[in-house]
């Protein structure tokens, strides 16, 4: 059982995961189904409602971010990056890139995100698309990925301090070995330096997350 899975209070978040969201396909991944909102605002401030505390993050874990989506799309197009081996998702958010990897045949996944709501998300998100991954809530920036093959970053590089702390993380897993692939489309603290691209996409998305309604997006290999 994973750390999420072992949470009693995670039955009843994903109570409000189920009824605040719709279980939809994202457009550049439609073999994948997940518990998504329709508009993030509203159910920010229901979320902050729920849980009788203001200043929550914004719900992450409802929506499928470009760079996520060409990560997913990338990673079930060419399964040899992922099949047979252990893939960590950092700030997994509804978990698309975990099912994606699971569905590409990864041996074993785990899921990682600190707000406990992208956790029964991912547990939903799961169970639609009829797969099992470990999730966990730690913050794992820092932690060694020992035993990790391939480690997955959607759409992480879009505040400097945490584009920080994660470049310096990333950096350490392809020095202890690991393959580290990147979704991202154009965030501003996007190291491109240390990285070569790999595949570049056209995702959907919506102005209500965007600048635009389609985002040019390119996963990346992370050099260290």
């Amino acid at each position: 059982m994973s750390e999420a899975q072992a949470d009693p209070d995670l039955a009843a978040l994903a109570a409000f995961v189920a009824a605040n969201t719709r279980l939809q396909a994202p457009p550049h991944v439609p073999e994948i189904r997940l518990h998504l909102a329709d508009e993030a605002v509203d159910l920010w401030h229901r979320t902050e409602a729920e849980l009788e505390t203001i200043g929550l993050p914004p719900p992450y874990w409802a929506f499928a971010w470009a760079g996520g989506q060409a990560l997913a799309r990338h990673v079930l197009d060419h399964p040899h990056l992922v099949a047979g081996r252990s893939v960590l998702v950092f700030a997994a958010g509804s978990g698309l890139e975990a099912v994606a990897a699971v569905k590409a045949g990864a041996r074993h996944v785990l899921a990682t995100d600190i707000d406990r709501y992208a956790l029964a998300a991912m547990t939903l998100n799961a169970a639609a698309n009829g797969v099992e991954f470990a999730m966990s809530g730690a913050d794992w920036i820092g932690a060694p990925v020992d035993g990790y093959e391939v480690v997955l970053l959607g759409d992480v590089f879009f505040e400097r301090p945490l584009a920080d702390r994660v470049g310096a993380w990333a950096a350490s897993a392809v020095a202890a070995g690991a393959l580290v692939l990147v979704g991202d489309p154009g965030r501003s603290y996007l190291p491109r330096d240390r990285m070569d691209a790999l595949a570049d996409y056209r995702v959907p998305t919506t102005r209500a997350l965007e600048d635009a309604e389609v985002k040019h997006t390119t996963v990346w290999r992370f050099r260290g």
